[in-house]
């Protein structure tokens, strides 16, 4: 059995203990889904009160919402859609904090995973050679990504930054797994041309 598979069986005894009035059983969920649900809303809103927030209410709604919870999808899938739903909302907040971010392009971009800002440029340029990595080499990768449309950040970190998979990411913002591949391309090229000359 997988480890996918194995967390989707447990959270499945969970979400029946849960249904069965075993309180308990919540709280193990959230000890097992914070940090990951955390991670993902920190990397959407790049501020950790509202992360932070959003986070505490995801849980509060999935405590809410459980005992209607089918199991259409996994318990995780289910988790992250809620999560993602409540960070959109705080978008225009995201928006307005015009914040100069320094980001390093090595430095890994989620707590749970290895994956860099480098991972996220365009292959042809990911030799070390090509690149001299410059602290304003480094902001402008920082500000290319600062400048996506929420739709084209949002999925780059659910893929690149989160590791999930198509199938995944389609369940989490409803939409098919052909429009998950045609927006992650789209956004790849989207980074691409803001990070312009340097690139080309």
């Amino acid at each position: 059995m997988s480890s996918k598979a194995n967390e989707v069986a447990l959270d499945r005894l969970l979400v029946d203990r849960f249904k069965n009035g075993d309180q308990s059983a919540f709280d193990e969920m959230v000890t097992r889904y914070w940090d990951r649900i955390y991670s993902m809303v920190n990397q959407l809103l790049r501020n950790s009160q509202d992360a932070e927030e959003v986070t505490q209410d995801a849980f509060i709604r999935a405590h809410r919402g459980l005992v209607n919870f089918r199991g259409d999808s996994a318990f995780s899938t289910w988790l992250y859609q809620i999560a993602t739903n409540l960070a959109r909302n705080r978008y225009w907040y995201w928006w307005r904090r015009k914040r100069d971010q320094s980001v390093s392009i090595d430095a890994p971009l989620g707590a749970d995973n290895s994956t860099t800002l480098a991972d996220l440029i365009p292959a042809e340029v990911e030799t070390p050679d090509d690149v001299t990595v410059t602290q304003e080499f480094v902001a402008r990768i920082g500000q290319g990504m600062e400048k996506l449309s929420a739709k084209h950040r949002e999925i780059l970190i659910l893929r690149n930054v989160k590791n999930l998979s198509y199938e995944d990411i389609a369940a989490i913002l409803g939409i098919s797994v052909g429009t998950v591949k045609s927006r992650i391309a789209r956004a790849r090229e989207s980074l691409r041309a803001k990070l312009g000359e340097d690139f080309k």
